[in-house]
């Protein structure tokens, strides 16, 4: 191999690794989707089974017409799960799709319209006190987490700082529990 070769080859190989460090680097330094958020997330997942609250055994409830970013058919539950030995407010959203999908439809056939499972649950004092210490996940419907167009795990304090996503949405909900859906979670 030609020494021009071997540079070429050489400065490929130096560019990909250091592209490859600078996205770990800013996975790292991100608010949501590091490691801790995903291990996380895969510990809330393993909970949410054991109650049956997420895959093919989860508890069934009455959908009902939704919105954008979430579903057009929804299920809400609001639990308390407890983790690491911190006990706290667990809220999951079942959001169904496609674009026209029928309540009725969902009923019938649950699994087949299942877009993903999206989820917020109550950390100690301390991990996030400004966002009401919410952890949010997106889940798909076989309990792997989603992902951004950045290829970032939806884990953890998703979108923090940002004009859109999870917390600038949530932020926004009347009262100051981060919940749409009612003014308080006792």
């Amino acid at each position: 191999m030609s020494i021009f070769k071997r540079i070429t080859k050489f400065a490929g190989v130096v560019a990909i690794v250091g592209l490859s460090a600078t996205a770990a680097l800013a996975q790292m330094d991100a608010p949501f989707g590091n490691e801790h958020d995903v291990d996380y997330a895969a510990d809330l997942w393993a909970a949410m089974i054991d109650m049956n609250m997420a895959g093919p055994d989860a508890i069934r409830s009455f959908p009902y017409e939704g919105v954008e970013p979430h579903g057009f058919v929804l299920e809400t539950f609001y639990t308390k799960a407890t983790l690491g030995g911190h006990t706290g407010d667990l809220v999951i959203k079942r959001n169904y799709g496609p674009t026209g999908v029928e309540i009725e439809e969902v009923q019938a056939d649950p699994a087949a319209h299942l877009g993903a499972i999206t989820v917020m649950f109550k950390r100690e004092a301390g991990y996030d006190d400004e966002g009401n210490n919410w952890f949010y996940a997106k889940y798909l419907p076989d309990g792997s987490l989603d992902q951004n167009g950045k290829g970032m795990a939806l884990a953890g304090l998703v979108a923090k700082g940002a004009d859109q996503g999870c917390i600038a949405c949530h932020s926004a909900a009347p009262g100051d529990d981060f919940l749409f859906t009612t003014d308080h979670i006792k």
